[in-house]
């Protein structure tokens, strides 16, 4: 998001981690908060308690973060003067989440320190926010200066979704409640309005006049590994679509903000999302492709089919790869589609966001350049190696009047050379600060369940087809290329970077 002030916290805190000895807190929490403390972003005053079921020692809980960050961390940063302050945060409480009564210990450890902003992090599974929610409610510890951070998936569908916000809605107040989605607090995709909204020359063309259609990739090369229980209950349309690609294709298509302030850049993105046209039952077919990923090659790693995964039904038919074709009903973009997609075991990791434009008239140099005369197009690269190219053609030096499709990149790295913060920093210093502009409002959510959901019921009780399972190590099934076909597009697949 465009940059008007720095995130500083002075106010003392206490950041409380339900699920603290969990995948997610050792991966990505306590890591990104040693860093904030290394980068002296903390307060002097501000504590940090895991809650987790099983009985551990702050010693023993303290050697196992330790750990974590060293493994995280990039070589040569992590810092034992930063350690040693950093470990002094560091507690550890045993606790049942599902037992009200057992939230005495939680109050004991709380005590003497109503006035401090308290922020509690749930990193567990979802069925365990409502209980804990109403748990702490229950327990006296919810005060004006609490704040509650959620992590996806919020729901499985609209109506559980629902079910969820209306319980975590009886405990806390909306302004209380931060759902999170750590795309968000990557420094590209908070770049996006900045490009848009500070420079004329891209604003003027970033409507149906000038685009032709826009692409949205999120690709991974891991499979789902140890997820496979996981991916069976949520799949990558759940995992991915409703959250990270609708989430990022609010941010290239929505109106211009009021204010920077967090309220006026959540009402557009709404607003946006309001705008995309659900799928009738009939247009699930034409415009929505599930995929399932075979045995393959990955790197030169053998790589072994979705249906012999660790906890996955040898018989499953939950997608591994998504793409859709929506449009978004509204005065820039009616008539434009996004092609959204997703999958795992895919040749490569990346995320980027491609506008392409029309081409130009063909009156001068398509006849003699042919398919080297390229249409324009801007990629937003999200990861890895953030940047931003523009591709337009340039004519090859010599006498012939010969085109091919050159490039202009801007790299984050190479532009400012400074550390690009992890997601996590950002967004865990925003909650602690109170400032939502980062996170999602419960209308979001809700409005891109109604997105997905018709998708998920168009598929339910149907077989993939043959057109619909991709070896590991491609860039999906046939069916996603057959899909821009029908429109006269083709995919623009990322390239490997530096």
């Amino acid at each position: 998001m465009p940059q008007t002030k720095t995130t500083l916290i002075t106010h003392p805190f206490d950041m409380i981690v339900f699920g603290g000895r969990g995948d997610l807190a050792k991966r990505k929490l306590l890591p990104a908060l040693y860093h904030l403390d290394h980068e002296n972003r903390l307060p002097q005053d501000g504590r940090i308690i895991a809650v987790s079921r099983g009985a551990m020692s702050r010693d023993a809980y303290r050697q196992l973060v330790r750990e974590a960050c060293a493994t995280q961390l990039p070589a040569g940063q992590f810092d034992e003067e930063t350690w040693r302050r950093f470990s002094e945060r560091l507690d550890y409480v045993e606790l049942d989440a599902t037992a009200t009564a057992a939230y005495g210990a939680l109050s004991d450890a709380l005590a003497g320190r109503e006035a401090t902003v308290r922020c509690f992090y749930l990193a567990t599974a979802p069925e365990l926010f409502c209980p804990i929610a109403s748990s702490l409610a229950a327990a006296g510890l919810v005060t004006p200066v609490t704040r509650m951070v959620l992590e996806k998936p919020l729901g499985k569908d609209l109506a559980s979704a629902q079910a969820i916000n209306a319980a975590i809605g009886a405990s806390f107040s909306e302004q209380q409640i931060f759902r999170i989605d750590h795309y968000l607090g990557k420094e590209t995709v908070q770049n996006i309005l900045t490009f848009r909204f500070s420079n004329a020359l891209f604003e003027r063309v970033w409507n149906r006049e000038a685009v032709d259609h826009v692409q949205i990739t999120f690709s991974e090369k891991l499979g789902v590994g140890g997820r496979g229980g996981f991916y069976e209950e949520a799949g990558a349309l759940r995992d991915v679509v409703q959250n990270h690609l609708l989430q990022v294709l609010a941010l290239i298509a929505m109106e211009p903000p009021v204010t920077l302030e967090a309220e006026s850049i959540r009402d557009e993105k709404v607003k946006l999302l309001k705008s995309v046209r659900v799928l009738l039952p009939g247009q699930v077919e034409t415009c929505a492709v599930r995929g399932q990923y075979v045995a393959g090659d990955v790197d030169g790693q053998a790589r072994l089919p979705y249906r012999q995964e660790p906890k996955v039904s040898p018989s499953s038919n939950v997608e591994t790869f998504t793409a859709l074709k929506l449009f978004v009903d509204n005065w820039r973009w009616a008539g434009v589609p996004f092609y959204l997609r997703t999958g795992k075991n895919l040749a490569l990791n990346a995320s980027e966001v491609r506008v392409q434009f029309k081409s130009p008239p063909s009156v001068l140099f398509a006849a003699q350049c042919g398919p080297r005369l390229d249409a324009n197009s801007i990629t937003l690269r999200l990861q890895p190696n953030e940047g931003i190219s523009l591709r337009f053609n340039g004519k090859i030096p010599g006498a012939s009047m010969q085109l091919r499709p050159v490039r202009m990149h801007f790299s984050y790295h190479s532009e400012f050379g400074a550390y690009t913060p992890e997601a996590y920093e950002r967004l865990l210093l925003d909650a602690m600060a109170g400032d939502a502009t980062l996170f999602i409002r419960r209308d979001e959510v809700e409005t891109a369940w109604n997105i997905v959901d018709p998708i998920r019921e168009g598929w339910a009780g149907k077989p993939l087809t043959e057109r619909e399972f991709y070896p590991a190590g491609s860039w999906g099934p046939k069916a996603a290329a057959d899909l821009l076909e029908r429109g006269g597009h083709a995919w623009r697949n990322p390239q490997p970077t530096a």
